[in-house]
């Protein structure tokens, strides 16, 4: 059964705190916790400030994308502030500065994922997999919330999940853009693990009964 991930980025964070417990009594598995530098992606989000109140709120796995260059720079401060995972983009740095930062990462008894654009190959994971716990495929271009799930993206969720399996390594995969029930299922057949959904969870009149459609039980 597939975990759910529901993204802080659509939340009302004029009443974080009723949000964040809303998705709890939901059953989300995990909260998502999207940061954007406006370089990396055009668009800015929360930081570090966030993430430590969050922290103090709530003792829900915290899974922490980075969409920002050079993520070395930050990664120790963001394992501090109380990120359970903490997720870094392929194509944020050199190949040996990733490496490191997936290390440095785990080095601190945290979870280090690898993220991938959609415009990067599935094997553009390869170099990192052994110093990665997870690895996150997004059906979206990242920076922005409310876009339409890129099904071009199911063969590469299926590569990947061939590829964990055959190195036999336990190595989740997740998937983040689109998700609804419908994309949902297709990324699940595909091999994903953990789901990531914003808008369609928070804009939801029933949001336990949303995750649970997420998550492919029977109503």
């Amino acid at each position: 059964m597939v975990m759910i991930a529901p993204s802080i980025l659509s939340a009302d964070f004029a009443r974080l705190g009723q949000e964040i417990d809303s998705i709890r009594e939901g059953k989300a598995d995990w909260l998502h916790f999207d940061v954007m530098d406006g370089l990396f992606v055009p668009n800015l989000s929360i930081g570090i400030p966030v993430l430590e109140s969050v922290r103090k709120y709530t003792d829900m796995f915290l899974d922490v994308h980075l969409m920002i260059r050079e993520p070395l720079r930050y990664v120790e401060r963001f394992c501090a502030a109380g990120a359970d995972l903490v997720c870094v983009h392929a194509e944020a740095d050199t190949e040996e500065n990733i490496r490191e930062a997936l290390r440095k990462v785990r080095s601190l008894g945290k979870k280090a994922g690898l993220a991938l654009k959609p415009g990067t190959a599935w094997d553009g994971a390869l170099p990192f997999i052994e110093d990665t716990d997870l690895i996150l495929v997004m059906t979206v271009e990242p920076g922005f919330g409310g876009q339409k799930f890129m099904a071009d993206m199911l063969p590469k969720l299926g590569f990947l999940r061939q590829t964990l399996d055959e190195f036999g390594l336990e190595c989740l995969l997740e998937v983040d853009g689109g998700i609804n029930p419908l994309t949902a299922s297709l990324a699940a057949a595909a091999g994903a693990q953990v789901l990531v959904a914003g808008s369609d969870v928070f804009k939801a009149e029933d949001r336990k009964a949303r995750i649970a459609q997420l998550r492919g039980e029977k109503q």
